[in-house]
């Protein structure tokens, strides 16, 4: 298993900026179990971030992600939301975004593989999906970030792709939260 699908596993997971990959953007190196260097897949575009925000009902919510489309246009990635007043957890593996680099915003989609919660649109393979807002590293605001949004099954929201491909941003980034901890980065 890859570091960038192993995160996710920490309760902070070290803030989620350990979890990118080992090199840079382009084209990388792996070994195989006999130490011969293998290349692997050039990333084309990633978004990533954790920390806390605080949301009016829900309380504290740390969290985590990196989601990368590689060049030949898989997306991986995984999502990690713990709602800590609830004691409620949630991780799953993303398997959609789309990024809008002039208004520094990013639409992250994924399928459950933990859920604590007991409602039913949150078991285990249901999909979900939330928003977040690069305002840079130490810019006057900080950086924003949704709860994550569960399939409902009512269009146009009813599955990760449909999001993702939709892009909903509601004025004066109503619903997202400031990043009170932490940083999200669109790379």
């Amino acid at each position: 298993m890859r570091s960038a699908e192993r995160c996710g596993t920490g309760l902070l997971m070290a803030i989620a900026v350990a979890c990118g990959p080992t090199a840079p953007a382009g084209t990388g190196s792996d070994l195989e179990s006999d130490g011969k260097e293998i290349q692997t897949a050039v990333i084309e575009e990633k978004v990533s971030g954790g920390g806390q925000f605080v949301h009016p009902t829900l309380g504290t919510v740390t969290f985590a992600f990196v989601a990368t489309r590689h060049g030949d246009g898989r997306v991986t990635g995984r999502l990690h939301q713990n709602q800590h007043d609830l004691d409620f957890e949630y991780k799953g593996d993303v398997t959609c975004f789309a990024v809008d680099e002039e208004n520094h915003r990013a639409w992250i989609g994924g399928v459950l593989t933990q859920s604590n919660d007991p409602d039913p649109v949150t078991e285990i393979g249901d999909e979900v999906w939330f928003r977040v807002l690069d305002l840079g590293q130490g810019g006057p605001e900080p950086d924003r970030s949704t709860f994550l949004g569960f399939d409902q099954g009512v269009p146009p929201f009813d599955t990760s792709e449909n999001y993702c491909a939709a892009r909903p941003w509601p004025d004066d980034n109503a619903r997202t939260w400031p990043v009170v901890h932490g940083n999200i980065m669109i790379h």
